[in-house]
């Protein structure tokens, strides 16, 4: 059986102390890289502790802003939308070298981990919407392969073994006006150079309504699916297709919809949990708890074999209350993977 990787999505919470406004100044001005770093750095180690085997960087930016600032800044492009290969860098990568270097003197090895990077298609409907122009979302594809081909080649104390491209507007926002083809090209150039440098091509959807899309993506493998929270997603999924595009799964076996769980202990219990950290902390204790979780992957293993390779919460823990009971997430995430294979 295909062994099942454990990852992660990237958003986080924030340290106590940091906030939004003074990490969007941070990487705008580059004033503090010192302590910006830092904080970079300690969350990524907080992951790896957690036991997560993939790991993605912290993502405190806004996902469109994070690639789109770089791509439309005139001394880093050669035209519109067509950014020059030098500038195509993710800083978060140069900040958790840190922690990266310690895994691999701990552990006799570099550490694989996850690189997100925002997708064509998304980075095009924040700057266009419900417009057609093909030629620049070819454009921005093209920018995107820079970047993924640039945090692989960059790398030091650790290598990327996933790419993720981000398209959560693919099956949800009724704006897409490109055939199905034009996308498929779009993704196709955007992540050709991650599978020819070798690593896995994960393509993060929110809903797998159009999953035939980048299954037919030759050089994307890997199709995520948030099936935690939407269990019913897996229906969707027909193996035989993956099976005949050589395509696999990264399956959702957390949920990280917090403000949904909130609500199911807010009504049962008549109180405003985001006040009662006591009770909050349920949502890790009876709810999403390693047994949980376990059955979750057992599901979909059943379902689909050697086609699942990857898995994890559905989406990031951004909105979640602190780091520490993030990580309590990303422990019985761990715990329950662990189970799983413990099993087989």
């Amino acid at each position: 059986m295909t062994e099942i990787i454990f990852d992660e999505i990237g958003s986080y919470p924030l340290p106590e102390g940091v906030t939004k406004e003074w990490l969007a100044h941070a990487f705008s001005t580059r004033e503090e890289d010192e302590k910006l770093f830092y904080v970079i750095n300690d969350t990524f180690q907080k992951k790896i502790d957690a036991g997560v085997q993939v790991p993605n960087y912290p993502q405190f930016q806004d996902m469109n802003q994070q690639f789109l600032s770089i791509i439309n800044d005139p001394e880093c492009f050669n035209g519109p939308y067509d950014v020059k290969e030098d500038c195509a860098r993710i800083m978060e990568l140069e900040a958790i070298e840190p922690a990266a270097k310690k895994y691999r003197e701990e552990n006799g090895e570099k550490l694989g981990i996850r690189v997100c990077i925002t997708g064509p298609l998304e980075l095009y409907l924040k700057e266009f919407g419900s417009t057609e122009y093909t030629d620049i979302l070819n454009l921005l594809a093209v920018s995107v392969d820079r970047f993924a081909k640039k945090a692989i080649e960059s790398a030091e104390n650790f290598y990327v073994k996933t790419i993720s491209i981000d398209e959560p507007s693919i099956g949800i926002n009724p704006q897409i006006m490109f055939s199905d083809s034009e996308i498929i090209e779009a993704l196709t150039t955007a992540s050709q150079s991650a599978r020819k440098l070798g690593a896995d091509v994960e393509i993060h959807l929110h809903s797998p309504i159009h999953y035939h899309l980048a299954a037919r993506t030759p050089s994307i493998n890997v199709i995520g699916v948030e099936s935690a929270a939407n269990p019913d997603y897996l229906e969707l999924i027909d193996k035989k297709l993956l099976e005949d595009t050589d395509s696999y799964l990264r399956v959702g076996v957390a949920r990280t919809d917090v403000f949904n769980l909130a609500a199911i202990l807010n009504e049962k219990y008549n109180i405003n949990v985001w006040k009662d950290m006591d009770r909050f902390e349920e949502i890790i204790t009876d709810i999403e708890t390693p047994e949980t979780i376990t059955k979750r992957l057992e599901k979909a293993c059943n379902m689909f074999g050697d086609r699942v390779k990857y898995a994890g919460p559905d989406c990031g823990l951004g909105s979640w209350p602190t780091q520490e009971i993030a990580s309590r997430l990303l422990t019985n995430v761990a715990k329950g993977i662990a189970n799983f294979k413990s099993n087989c």
